[in-house]
């Protein structure tokens, strides 16, 4: 499995929901490198996904196709008005994760669900925060 400690975060990221994934792609494609030091860390120019990373485990943004976020969340309708971002915080125990957020305030969108169709051992959960923004809870392979 991993071996992140359990309910530490291993990384927080950005990322950010867009309509033409290609031209974002070679967008921060472009600058990244030179501006931050990122490198291509998944993903291409087709998307629907893109990260960039610091070294070879810490994420430093990802892109995601708007559409699919949308249809995870049920909001396919939504169009462009959708989130424009989500916070991800990648760590171990996403169930405990979910309840302490919840504990604070937090509305569950998608509650914390096995994600095979991304990667195994993936588990994922989404929520907003009192403020109303999208937060991703993830515990992955990479």
């Amino acid at each position: 499995m991993t071996t992140r400690p359990p309910n530490l975060v291993d990384t927080v990221h950005v990322r950010l929901l867009v309509d033409n994934f290609p031209a974002c792609f070679r967008f921060y494609n472009a600058v990244l490198p030179k501006l931050a030091g990122s490198t291509l860390a998944k993903g291409e120019e087709n998307g629907p996904y893109a990260r960039w990373d610091i070294d070879a485990a810490t994420p430093q943004l990802a892109l995601l196709d708007r559409g699919i976020m949308a249809a995870m969340l049920g909001q396919e309708n939504a169009g462009t008005v959708g989130d424009p971002a989500l916070l991800c915080l990648r760590l171990v125990d996403v169930d405990g994760a979910q309840r302490l957020c919840e504990e604070h305030g937090a509305t569950v969108v998608s509650p914390a669900r096995d994600r095979p169709e991304w990667a195994p051992d993936t588990r994922i959960a989404y929520l907003r925060d009192p403020g109303g923004n999208l937060l991703e809870l993830q515990c992955s392979p990479d």
